[in-house]
């Protein structure tokens, strides 16, 4: 099966290896297109690859799949048809790098749309949009500025108060990496020790379900990706979930609110390499960074482009602005330390 069958190949595949090969033997596309590996929903990114290609003529081809994309690149090696890698949070990334499935891109466009802390130093990874790593607060029994930071999640005040995912899940660990990166390893191992002993239950759910805990009153604080807000606001079974909570940005008298990226990696193999940077030059200026950040209830990575209406209602705040390379560099580090404290119980 050629990859350029189709305008836009995908699959849900429930996550599996085996459920990739699914797809078959896919062969290098035709010159005039663009082969896309994606964790990212279809739905995220089709509006931004057709504009694209109604620009430049240059078709997109998309594989999709929530896991093992690293794996299928392993495998391909240098047969893949693989252009780009999208994928969500820092660690994929980095993943992707440490395996040696990218290559280093030096690039004038990208280099002045992204700034130094969303993108690789050495060029292999390039942030598309950024997510906050925010508090939301029960609007019935939390006070108005009684949390304010990170810190606070481990305050005696918070006994018993506090829901969050699975400390192993790859947006907590880079929150905890981040608190490593700027205070230190015995530091954060505090910190993190305080936020499980004023955990009001098992770490358990998604994002979403921390707000419902809060909703429903078995919580009072959770840890979230900003764009989550955004889900639930326009989801209608959701809304009210999220009009329990107040949103909060942390450490804004400090080292601002802890930020994290969706991204992409042009691929060692790359057969259509011209192509594949043509569409990273196209996502990261202002036309598709718009439409990505309104699509995804995220912020453009791009400073120069206005946020959506929905994120402007939530307030300006300050981002920290620890390189997200150096916080990778302390992930291992942090999810051994949510093991060692058997954070998830």
């Amino acid at each position: 099966m050629k990859f350029s069958a189709r305008r836009l190949f995908s699959a849900s595949l429930a996550g599996t290896v085996s459920a990739l090969l699914l797809l078959g033997s896919v062969t290098a596309s035709a010159a005039g297109e663009v082969n896309v590996y994606s964790y990212r929903q279809p739905f995220l990114i089709k509006p931004m690859f057709d504009a694209f290609t109604r620009k430049t003529g240059i078709e997109v081809n998309t594989v999709f799949a929530k896991k093992g994309l690293v794996e299928r690149l392993k495998r391909e090696g240098r047969n893949s048809p693989a252009d780009l890698i999208f994928t969500v949070d820092i660690g994929r990334l980095s993943t992707a790098v440490n395996e040696g499935l990218t290559q280093p891109l030096e690039n004038a466009l990208l280099a002045d749309k992204i700034p130094a802390e969303f993108r690789d130093p050495d060029g292999h990874w390039f942030g598309l949009t950024t997510r906050a790593r925010i508090i939301v607060t029960s609007k019935e029994r939390v006070k108005p500025g009684e949390i304010e930071s990170y810190a606070d999640l481990a305050s005696e005040g918070m006994k018993g108060r506090i829901c969050t995912r699975s400390g192993s899940h790859g947006y907590m660990v880079a929150l905890i990496a981040s608190v490593i990166a700027n205070e230190g390893e015995e530091a954060a191992r505090t910190w993190l020790t305080g936020i499980k002993d004023n955990l009001a239950r098992k770490p358990q759910g998604n994002d979403r379900a921390q707000v419902k805990a809060i909703k429903e009153g078995e919580c009072d604080v959770a840890v979230i990706n900003s764009y989550y807000m955004g889900n639930m606001v326009t989801d209608e079974e959701q809304s009210a979930w999220a009009d329990a909570v107040n949103i909060v940005f942390p450490d804004q008298s400090g080292r601002g609110t802890h930020m994290n990226i969706s991204g992409m990696s042009l691929t060692a193999a790359s057969p259509n390499k011209d192509n594949a940077i043509k569409l990273m030059e196209f996502l990261a200026d202002d036309q598709a960074q718009r439409m990505y950040a309104e699509q995804n209830f995220e912020y453009p990575v791009n400073p120069q482009v206005n946020w959506s209406g929905l994120l402007e209602s939530w307030g300006v705040f300050e981002m920290d602005k620890t390189p997200l390379a150096e916080i990778a560099k302390h992930r291992v580090t942090a999810a051994k330390m949510v093991n060692e404290i058997a954070y998830d119980g």
